[in-house]
C-alpha cells in the first residue's frame, strides 16, 4: 500500500500514541453528548462518570437537594463557577454547591503513602476527540480536543507539510477561523492552551484574539537555534504528545505551572489606564529546565551548583518563580523537605509580586513568600523563622552567606538571578566619594579601576566559603563569566566547564523573543563612508545634501561637541521615527566625567537648535568634580535616582547618557539606538549592546553607531554566546539599483500597482475592510504573474526581494536615501512577500502582525527627508523661485482663505509654506516641464494629477497633517490640484516664452 501522507494520517498517529502509550480514552461526541457539549463546552457524560467514581457521597447529597434535575443544576453551578473564577482555579480547588465540595480533578500526591489519594488520582479521565463540532451557530470543527474529566483543556490544529500546509497555516486557522466568543474558546473559561502543530514545529497560545493572537514557540531548539532536532524513526514534534501530554506531565503543568499574570498598563504620567490578564503556560525550555533541576536535586540532594544559561527573552522571571516554588515543596524519599528555605537573590522588582501571585493561585495560601524590604535584621529573622521562600537583593548576598553559615543542620537553596546584577551601577560603598580628574583620559582610566561588579563579589564570597553540603546554588545568567562557569558549571570530559542548561541567544533571536543587535552595527568610519555615498550618489534624483554627515570628515573624531552633533542629528533624522515615533537611544560614555561633559554638550546643542521635542537624562553613580564644581546624577537631572527608569519611559525623554550604569539588566523595549563612545571588551560588550534587544510592538530592528570599537572584537565577544554572529559589512547604496533592476526584469509587478499600494498605505485605510479588499486585489495581480514563472525564478524573486528589504532598511539607519521610487518599492514588497505562495527553500519572517503594524504606523522615510539642520530654510532658492511675484503670494492667500471657508481648515504659516513648496517642486519636475511644453492645459492637468502624488509623498514628513488631509479627502485634494496645476502651467508657459 502507498504511504498515507495526509493530515488524517498524522492525526491518527497522534491519537494512537495518546491512547496506547499514555492511557487516554478515545471519545467520539455524538447525539446527546454532542448537543450538551455544544451548549456547555463540557462533556457532561464523562464529567458525571468521574464524579460518580470519585465522590459518590457528595453526589448523593446533591441528588437529595436538587432531586431529578440534579445533573442540570450541578452543570449549571459548575458552568457559573468556571465562568467566574476560570477553569484553572476550579480544576485545582474544586467548586461548592449548597455547601457540598466537588473536586473536578485530582493532582498526583507528593508521595505514595496515601493510597486513597492515589486511587482518586488514578480515576482522572483523559479523553481525546477528533474533528469535534463545537458550535451551535455553525458546523465548524477542531482537529483534536483533549479533555480532563469532561472539561476541555487543550485544542490542537494539525497540519502536515507533505500536503503543502504547515504550522503557519494552523496558526492562521486559529486567528481567522476560530471565534473567541465561542464558549470553547473564551479566555480562561474553557480551553487553557491552543497548540498549532505540524511534523516539524509546535507553537502555542493561551488566548485567541483574532489577528492580535500571540503565538509562542513550543520547540526544543535545534543545535543552538530554533526548531527541533531530527529523530530517528519518528516525527520531530513527537515529544509533545508522547512526553508533555503524558498524564502525569499534563496534570503537573495544570496544577503547578499555569497561572494568571496581571499586568498594569500605565500612561506617560505613570497612571494605570488598564489592567490586562495573561494566562501563562510554560514554554518548552522553561518546563524542561525546572523539571530537570528538581529531579537532579531530588536524586543528588543538597550541595550541588547549577548554571542555567538562558538568554534574554527566555522568560527567566517565570522560570525562577516556578523553580523556587518547586524547590520549596521538594521532599526526599522519606517525605522530608530537602530545603528549609529557598532564597532568591535578585534585583527584579516584579519577581516577588509574581512569585506571590503564582504561588497563591497554586497553593491557595498566603505567607509562603517573604520580600525583604527593610534591612538585614528582617532578612535574618526570615531565615531563622524558616520562611519557605525569601526574596532579597544582590547586595545582601554576603550577609546571607554569613547568616546561614551560623545556623546548623539546615539546608538552603540559593537561586541567583545575575541578569540584573548591575542595573544601578556599582554600589555607593564601592565608589570613591569624589572623582577629581584633570582630563577625560584620566577619568576613563580611574573609572576603569573601580571594584568588581556584584557577580564577581558573589563568586568571591562563594569561593571564600568553599563547597557546603547544606547549600545548593542555582545561578541564572545570559552571559556567564569564566569564573561563574567554573563555580557553577558542569565539568566535561574535556576538562572544560559547561552550563547545566542552555537557551541560547541565537535561539531567542530566531524565535523572535529578542532582536539581533549586531544586524545594524556601524562603526564611525563606515557610518561616514555610507553617508557620503548616499549624499553623492548620482542616481538619486533629489540632490539634498546630508549636511551634518558631510562635515564629519573634517572634524576631530574625539571631540565631544562634534560627536554630540552627529548623535543628535542622527537621532532626529532616523531614530525618532522608529517604533511609531516612540524610539529612544542610549549613549555609552567612557567615564562619569565623560557623562557629565556629554550631558552639558547635549543640553547646549539642543538649546541652540531650538529642539523643544528632545530631552536627555544622565546616569552615573556617586559624584564627579569638574573644574571645582561637584555634580551628581540627581542634581543634573533634577529627579530622584530611583525615579529615573520610570521617567525615561515618558515621551519627553529620548536619550539616556550612561557611565557604568544601566548597561546590564536594564529592560526598556523602546531603546532602539545606541551610540558607543567607550572601549567594550568581552562580556561587557555583550551585556551593554544587548540593552537594545528587547522587543515591542512596532520594533523590528536596532541600530548601533560605535565611535571606538573594532567590529572584529565585538563579533568575538558575542561568539561565545551565539555561534553564528554576523556583523554587517560596509554596504554600497548603489546595490539597491541593481536589486531593483533585477526585480523589475522579472515583470511580476507594474509601476502602477506599486503606486496604488503606496497610496493605500499612506492613506491609513488598511485597517478598514475596504482597504484590505483593495490591497489584496492589487497584490493578487502580481501573485498571478508570479505563479506563471518557473520555480527557480520564483525562488530568485523572493530571495532578491528579501535582500532588497534588508539592504534598504540598513541604509535608512544611516540617513535618508533620497529616492522615492526605491522607498515605494520597499513598501510594496513588504506587502507582496506576504501574499506570495510559500516555497520550501525560502524562509521569510515577514508575515507577522508586528511587522504589519510597523509599516502601518511608522513615519516612513522618503526623498523629502534629509539631514538639513532645523532653523535653516528647507525650501532652497531655485531659478524658478526667484520669479514669483508679490501678486502671486496674494493669490495663495486668497486660495487658502477659500479652503478655510469651504473645508473648515485653519491654515498656519507652515501650511502656506508647504503649498508654496509643492508649487516649487512641481515647477522643478522634469516630467511636468515636458508636459507643459507639449500639451494644452486640459491634457497637462491629466499628467499633473498623476505626478502630483509623487511630489506630495516627497513632502510628507514636513507637514504630515496637511499631507493626510490631501490624501484622505478627495474634494479637498481636487481643489489643491486645480489651483496648483493652473499656477504651475501659467508660470512655466510664461517662462518658456
Amino acid at each position: 500500500m502507498p504511504i498515507d501522507y495526509k493530515e488524517k494520517g498524522f492525526e491518527s498517529n497522534i491519537e494512537e500514541a495518546l491512547i496506547i502509550k499514555n492511557g487516554y480514552r478515545e471519545r467520539k461526541l455524538k447525539g446527546q453528548s454532542l448537543d450538551d457539549f455544544k451548549k456547555y463546552a463540557i462533556d457532561v457524560e464523562i464529567l458525571f462518570e468521574f464524579l460518580e467514581n470519585t465522590q459518590p457521597k457528595e453526589l448523593e447529597k446533591l441528588k437529595n437537594i436538587h432531586k431529578e434535575s440534579y445533573k442540570e443544576k450541578i452543570i449549571d453551578r459548575i458552568n457559573k463557577e468556571i465562568n467566574k473564577r476560570g477553569l484553572i482555579d476550579c480544576l485545582r480547588h474544586g467548586i461548592k454547591d449548597y455547601g457540598v465540595h466537588l473536586r473536578l480533578a485530582y493532582n498526583k500526591p507528593a508521595n505514595n503513602l496515601n493510597y486513597t489519594l492515589l486511587k482518586l488520582y488514578s480515576n482522572n479521565i483523559f479523553t481525546v476527540s477528533r474533528q469535534v463540532y463545537y458550535s451551535q451557530k455553525n458546523n465548524k470543527s477542531v482537529d483534536m480536543l483533549i479533555m480532563l474529566n469532561g472539561l476541555p483543556i487543550i485544542v490542537l490544529e494539525l497540519k502536515n507539510p507533505l500536503t503543502g500546509r504547515t504550522v503557519d497555516d494552523a496558526k492562521l486557522q486559529f486567528m481567522t477561523d476560530r471565534d473567541p466568543k465561542e464558549l470553547l474558546f473564551q479566555f480562561k473559561k474553557r480551553t487553557i492552551v491552543y497548540f498549532a502543530v505540524d511534523t516539524d514545529e509546535v507553537y502555542m497560545t493561551t488566548k485567541l484574539d483574532k489577528n492580535e493572537t500571540v503565538f509562542l514557540p513550543f520547540n526544543k531548539g535545534n543545535n543552538g537555534g530554533k526548531g527541533n532536532p531530527e529523530v530517528e524513526g519518528n516525527y520531530k514534534t513527537h515529544y509533545l504528545w508522547e512526553e508533555v501530554l503524558q498524564k502525569d506531565s499534563l496534570l503537573d503543568i495544570l496544577f503547578n505551572f499555569v497561572f494568571i499574570k496581571k499586568e498594569q498598563i500605565k500612561d506617560s504620567t505613570g497612571e494605570v489606564v488598564e489592567e490586562r490578564e495573561m494566562l501563562i503556560f510554560p514554554r518548552y525550555h522553561q518546563l524542561d529546565v525546572v523539571r530537570k533541576l528538581e529531579q537532579d536535586t531530588k536524586i543528588n540532594g543538597t550541595g550541588k551548583s547549577y548554571l542555567i544559561q538562558h538568554s534574554a527573552g527566555s522568560g527567566k522571571t517565570n522560570s525562577i518563580s516556578w523553580l523556587a516554588h518547586r524547590l520549596a515543596k521538594l521532599h526526599d524519599d522519606e517525605n522530608k523537605p530537602i530545603f528549609h528555605s529557598v532564597i532568591v537573590i535578585t534585583d527584579r522588582r516584579v519577581l516577588d509580586k509574581q512569585l506571590q501571585d503564582a504561588i497563591y493561585q497554586i497553593e491557595h495560601k498566603a505567607g509562603m513568600v517573604a520580600k525583604i524590604e527593610k534591612n538585614s535584621n528582617q532578612l535574618a529573622q526570615a531565615i531563622i523563622d524558616g520562611t519557605r521562600i525569601i526574596v532579597t537583593t544582590l547586595q545582601k548576598f554576603p550577609f546571607i552567606i554569613e547568616k546561614i553559615k551560623g545556623i546548623e543542620k539546615r539546608n538552603y537553596a540559593i537561586i541567583i538571578d545575575e541578569a540584573h546584577s548591575s542595573q544601578t551601577g556599582k554600589s555607593a560603598s564601592a565608589l570613591r566619594e569624589v572623582l577629581s580628574a584633570e582630563s577625560l583620559e584620566e577619568a576613563e582610566k580611574l573609572d576603569n579601576q573601580e571594584e568588581d561588579d556584584i557577580e564577581e563579589k558573589i563568586n568571591k564570597e562563594i569561593t571564600k566559603l568553599g563547597p557546603q553540603k547544606n547549600i545548593s546554588y542555582y545561578a541564572f545568567t545570559a552571559t556567564p563569566k569564566a569564573k561563574t562557569l567554573e563555580l557553577f558549571g558542569v565539568k566535561g570530559n574535556d576538562g572544560k566547564y559547561y552550563p547545566y542548561h542552555i537557551y541560547s541567544m541565537r535561539q531567542a533571536i530566531e524565535e523572535g523573543f529578542i532582536l539581533d543587535v549586531l544586524k545594524n552595527y556601524v562603526t564611525y568610519k563606515t557610518f561616514y563612508k555610507i553617508a557620503k555615498r548616499i549624499e553623492e550618489d548620482p542616481e538619486v534624483p533629489a540632490k539634498k545634501a546630508a549636511r551634518a554627515i558631510a562635515k564629519y570628515v573634517s572634524l576631530h573624531p574625539h571631540n565631544i561637541a562634534q560627536k554630540t552633533e552627529i548623535m543628535i542629528e542622527h537621532f532626529r533624522q532616523v531614530t525618532r521615527h522608529k517604533i511609531g515615533g516612540r524610539a529612544k537611544a542610549m549613549v555609552v560614555t567612557s567615564s562619569r566625567l565623560h557623562a557629565v561633559r556629554y550631558k552639558q554638550a547635549f543640553d547646549k546643542y539642543i538649546k541652540e537648535k531650538g529642539y523643544n521635542d528632545l530631552k536627555a537624562l544622565v546616569a552615573f553613580s556617586g559624584t564627579v568634580v569638574d573644574e571645582g564644581i561637584e555634580y551628581s546624577e540627581e542634581g543634573i537631572n533634577g529627579i530622584r535616582e530611583k525615579e529615573l527608569p520610570e521617567k525615561f519611559k515618558a515621551d519627553e525623554y529620548k536619550i539616556l547618557l550612561v557611565a557604568e550604569k544601566y548597561q546590564t539588566g536594564f529592560d526598556e523595549p523602546l531603546l532602539h539606538t545606541m551610540y558607543v563612545d567607550k572601549k567594550l571588551e568581552g562580556i561587557k560588550a555583550v551585556q551593554t549592546l544587548s540593552r537594545l534587544n528587547r522587543t515591542c510592538k512596532g520594533k523590528n530592528d536596532t541600530f548601533i553607531l560605535d565611535f571606538v570599537n573594532d567590529p572584529k572584537d565585538i563579533k568575538k565577544a558575542f561568539q561565545t554566546f551565539y555561534e553564528v554572529t554576523e556583523l554587517e559589512c560596509t554596504t554600497d547604496p548603489n546595490i539597491l539599483y541593481d536589486l531593483q533592476n533585477e526585480l523589475n526584469a522579472m515583470q511580476v509587478y507594474t509601476d502602477e500597482e506599486i503606486l496604488e499600494v503606496v497610496k493605500l498605505e499612506l492613506d491609513s485605510k488598511l485597517k478598514s475592510s475596504k482597504g484590505q479588499e483593495k490591497l489584496n486585489s492589487i497584490l493578487d495581480k502580481a501573485v498571478s504573474r508570479f505563479k506563471s514563472i518557473t520555480k527557480e525564478q520564483q525562488e530568485q524573486f523572493k530571495s532578491v526581494a528579501a535582500k532588497y528589504i534588508r539592504t534598504y532598511s540598513f541604509i535608512l539607519q544611516i540617513g535618508p536615501f533620497a529616492d522615492s521610487e526605491l522607498h515605494k518599492l520597499y513598501i510594496y514588497l513588504n506587502f507582496l512577500l506576504r501574499k506570495l505562495p510559500k516555497a520550501d527553500s525560502i524562509k521569510l519572517d515577514l508575515a507577522d502582525e508586528i511587522a504589519l503594524e510597523y509599516y502601518r504606523n511608522e513615519k516612513t522615510f522618503d526623498g523629502s527627508i534629509s539631514l538639513v539642520k532645523e532653523g535653516e530654510a528647507v525650501l532652497q532658492p531655485t531659478s524658478f523661485g526667484k520669479t514669483i511675484r508679490e501678486e502671486e503670494k496674494t493669490k495663495l492667500s486668497s486660495i487658502i482663505e477659500k479652503l478655510n471657508q469651504r473645508f473648515g481648515t485653519d491654515f498656519t504659516e507652515t501650511d502656506r509654506l508647504t503649498l508654496d513648496q509643492l508649487e516649487q517642486d512641481s515647477m522643478n519636475n522634469e516630467d511636468i516641464v515636458l508636459s507643459v511644453n507639449s500639451n494644452d492645459f486640459d491634457n497637462f492637468k491629466l499628467d499633473y494629477t498623476k505626478t502630483f502624488m509623487d511630489i506630495l509623498i516627497n513632502r510628507r514628513e514636513e507637514n504630515e497633517k496637511l499631507f493626510l488631509k490631501i490624501i484622505m479627502e478627495e474634494d479637498f485634494r481636487n481643489v489643491i490640484i486645480d489651483y496648483l496645476a493652473k499656477k504651475v502651467y501659467d508660470q512655466l508657459r510664461a517662462k518658456s516664452v
